[in-house]
């Protein structure tokens, strides 16, 4: 999983207690079959077996595009080979996944006659391809808001120029926000989000290049991204073809005013004089990975497709240590080829699932979620608009410091975001099977983790599908080499896995495809 580890704040333990209420009232509607015979195929020795070969020695870490993360999948290939579970593709069992990798950019800009001065006065925001770009004059658009109550646009063409923009939002006389009419700030102010957000209006509108002026988090982003530039060996890597190719770029203050006097004061967009040329170099290679993609028809709706997911891929080896994976996602790909085999039991004793099935091992969940999104974005194989959710398990066989205590946990992300249906099925169906402690902790929305945004499924809840991801939270050995299958604890391995079949079941299985009632975030 993505790496990002801080404290809970006691506003979002509140939050988390409030949306874990019981859904007292619901009841599950009933399958034709009781589906536990097949949930007890589910065992920890054979997850244990499973795991021990897949995060060994042998798959060198399963980093993407390398030696071993083509041995994992050529072994999840054979496992639904031997298990007689079908690809969907035909004779493949590999999605082809074009991956780029780009050296960091090297950037010279000139403004005004002068050089500037790279992690001094600005830091590039991501990598571009080689390019060169130059004007007499940049657009400044102040805080280059775009919203129904108010734009920085107006009657302003910026195709083909270079943006200037600052942080922020402009407030009225009493202090309350001209975008949200109230004291609170809006995505617009501060932060990631609000740069992302404006860089993405300029670009819409045509904008060739973007500089955004933030001094309060300039020397963090600076450090950030300097970071970046020098740590990695690999680079950035992307699905070919995706990503931002329009320059943008972070500056100071003292560079912004450089730029133009009265950029802290000024809030009317212009046009100002000022000759930029900015020259950007980089190399890049394509290499190539794969999703591994099995499937199971649906008996009676085989059109609707429930995806269970997890990511194949981790970290590699590092300074001659192999980071062996085995929680992160070892744990969550072994679940997965024993709830297909759940699945596929059922199949030849007649009473297999309603809807289809696609069982879904995704590669370079590490490098950026690059394998979910290249199934969502570009090439999914059965449509988004028949998919009907997706059960994401990406680290389940360990226990956090938090349930050390109370190890009958695991977190679940996601299933109120899209569907309250989902939700309810989700706590109905553990309360019947497996009455394990759901904790929702990093469901809260203002959860600093962001951990509903760091996993695959968040790629298919961005297109609308509701989705759960199935967490055991963080422990010692996140992203560290020690992260070894003797510190599994299969017992509880085995139980959430049996959770995330049963609620698959039900889902494949019931009369009606649940509703997506709510707005996506």
């Amino acid at each position: 999983m993505k790496n990002l580890i801080t404290l809970c704040s006691l506003a979002l333990l509140i939050s988390s207690c409030s949306s874990s209420k019981k859904n007292e009232h619901f009841n599950l509607t009933p399958t034709s079959t009781d589906p536990t015979v097949y949930a007890n195929t589910i065992t920890s020795a054979e997850l244990k077996e499973l795991l021990y070969t897949y995060a060994s020695d042998e798959f060198q870490g399963r980093e993407t595009g390398t030696e071993g993360q083509k041995k994992a999948v050529a072994f999840l290939a054979q496992q639904y080979q031997d298990m007689e579970v079908p690809s969907p593709m035909g004779d493949t069992y590999f999605q082809n996944v074009p991956l780029e990798i780009k050296g960091t950019s090297q950037t010279n800009i000139s403004i005004n006659g002068k050089t500037l001065t790279c992690f001094v006065d600005y830091a590039p925001l991501g990598t571009s391809s080689t390019q060169h770009i130059d004007g007499q004059d940049i657009v400044y658009v102040a805080y280059g808001i775009e919203s129904e109550k108010y734009s920085n646009y107006n009657n302003l063409d910026v195709k083909d120029k270079i943006v200037l923009m600052k942080s922020g939002e402009p407030q009225n006389e009493d202090g309350t926000y001209i975008t949200s009419g109230t004291e609170k700030p809006t995505i617009w102010t501060s932060g990631r989000g609000a740069r992302n957000l404006k860089r993405d209006v300029a670009i819409t509108k045509g904008a060739k290049a973007v500089i955004y002026m933030d001094s309060e988090s300039f020397d963090r982003v600076v450090n950030y991204y300097q970071k970046q530039a020098t740590k990695s060996n690999h680079g950035t890597m992307a699905v070919q073809g995706d990503g931002i190719n329009v320059p943008h770029f972070i500056i100071n203050d003292m560079v912004g005013k450089e730029i133009y006097t009265n950029i802290l004061t000024d809030n009317h967009s212009k046009t100002i004089e000022a000759p930029v040329t900015i020259d950007i170099t980089t190399e890049s290679n394509n290499i190539n990975s794969e999703n591994v993609l099995a499937f199971i028809k649906g008996s009676e709706k085989p059109e609707e497709i429930l995806v269970i997911s997890s990511h194949l891929d981790h970290e590699g080896i590092k300074n001659g240590q192999i980071y062996n994976g085995a929680d992160d996602d070892g744990s969550g790909t072994v679940a997965l080829l024993e709830i297909a085999e759940a699945f596929k039991t059922a199949v030849k004793e007649g009473k297999g699932p309603k809807r289809s099935i696609l069982f879904l091992h995704v590669t370079g969940e590490e490098k950026g979620l690059l394998g979910s999104k290249y199934y969502t974005d570009f090439n999914p194989v059965f449509p988004l608009e028949n998919t009907i959710a997706d059960l994401n398990i990406d680290m389940i066989g360990r226990v956090d410091d938090k349930h050390t205590d109370n190890p009958n946990y695991v977190y679940l992300i996601g299933a109120d975001r899209l569907s309250t249906e989902l939700h309810q099925i989700s706590e109905a169906t553990n309360e019947k099977y497996t009455k394990i402690d759901l904790d929702y902790t990093y469901n809260a929305e203002n959860d600093p983790n962001r951990f509903y945004f760091r996993s695959d499924h968040y790629n298919f809840a961005k297109h609308n599908v509701p989705s759960i991801f199935y967490f055991n939270g963080s422990h010692a050995d996140y992203h560290k080499p020690t992260d070894t299958p003797d510190k599994i604890a299969y017992d509880l391995l085995e139980t959430r896995t049996r959770l995330v079949f049963y609620t698959a079941w039900q889902l494949a299985n019931q009369e009606q495809r649940i509703v997506a009632d709510k707005a996506v975030q």
